[in-house]
């Protein structure tokens, strides 16, 4: 305990001092004060929404009612996060606006670095975590059209598995960066590496879920005599939109892994990769592009609820009361 309060100490110290040392602190730029400050407020407004949404659904009755609740529960805690990081000013959160070495217990300010980096991975979990939600419902339906009989999972379970694992490797390269075995820089690196993985994952199983989900309810569309045009529509946004969405992110994260292990191998540091203006182009291309997606998911999941009556009139007619159950479960991610 005492030794956090020590670090809290150093903490506040660095950053006093940061303003007399501006040959070793980079400032933050106007713009990026500016960029930071709307797309904070952005986030905000989100998580507001998101938050109003959230009790709408708890408030609600159904067998979909958990799934839309986790899901605007994720769209919030996202929002929620990206909202703290972007609006708390980056004095208070560390010593630099771009992202330098710093070793745990012994640079100046590392506990400051830390939260920050802390926050953006949980963000970045919790932004994942929406469509890997999605991906794990689509897999469960899939699973009984294309192989009945099959023993079927719980989804939610499944879900939870594969989060919890993410959330292990998160912690670990957590606990690395504070017993020393690399600086904040090796924690950017392992986590941009991590979230390349599960872009790249994502795409593929995005691309092939998507398809097949279409040709199911096109066969029952037409089976039961009704039509399924609308969540057809929403797949489609959800694929087009979702693979845009992490083939950029896979891009990025990818890329910038890249110069990481490149500027390291031929400098011994990765200071060229932090400058002002690469940093401020992959924040905003980065930050822009989730603001975008969670937009768009608040967007598919009102659109669901203003047509779930009538969606549920039409799969009244599918023959047995589990594909109704599945199906009435599963549109709110169609």
């Amino acid at each position: 305990m005492s030794s956090i309060v020590e670090a809290v100490v150093k903490n506040v110290t660095a950053v006093a001092s940061a303003k007399s040392s501006a040959d070793d602190i980079i400032a933050e730029t106007p713009f990026e004060y500016y960029s930071d400050t709307a797309i904070g407020v952005a986030f905000l407004g989100t998580t507001l929404v998101a938050a109003q949404r959230m009790l709408t659904s708890q408030s609600q009755t159904g067998a979909e009612t958990t799934v839309v609740t986790a899901f605007y529960s994720l769209i919030l805690l996202t929002a929620f996060l990206r909202t703290v990081w972007f609006l708390i000013p980056s004095t208070f959160m560390g010593t630099s606006y771009t992202p330098v070495p710093v070793m745990a217990f012994e640079s100046e300010g590392w506990l400051g670095d830390f939260i920050s980096e802390v926050l953006l991975c949980g963000g970045s979990l919790c932004l994942f975590s929406i469509f890997i939600l999605i991906l794990v419902y689509w897999a469960d339906i899939l699973k009984k059209y294309f192989h009945p009989g099959s023993r079927r999972s719980k989804p939610m379970t499944t879900f939870v598995s594969i989060v919890a694992l993410l959330t292990v490797l998160l912690i670990a390269n957590a606990l690395f960066f504070l017993l020393g075995v690399y600086s904040t820089e090796g924690m950017i690196l392992v986590n941009a590496c991590v979230l390349a993985f599960v872009s790249v994952t994502c795409v593929f199983q995005i691309s092939i879920f998507s398809h097949r989900f279409r040709t199911v309810l096109k066969t029952l569309g037409a089976i039961n005599q009704v039509s399924t045009e609308s969540q057809v529509k929403r797949i489609v946004w959800i694929t087009v939109t979702g693979n845009l969405f992490f083939v950029t992110r896979a891009i990025m994260e990818v890329a910038f892994a890249w110069l990481l292990i490149y500027y390291w191998i031929q400098n011994g540091n990765v200071a060229k990769a932090f400058s002002h203006r690469f940093w401020d182009t992959y924040v905003l291309v980065k930050y822009l592009s989730e603001f975008a997606i969670l937009c768009l998911m608040l967007y598919i999941l009102k659109s669901r609820f203003s047509t779930s009556n009538d969606g549920r009139s039409q799969y009244e007619e599918v023959d047995n009361a589990e594909d109704e159950e599945d199906l009435a479960g599963n549109v709110v991610v169609v």
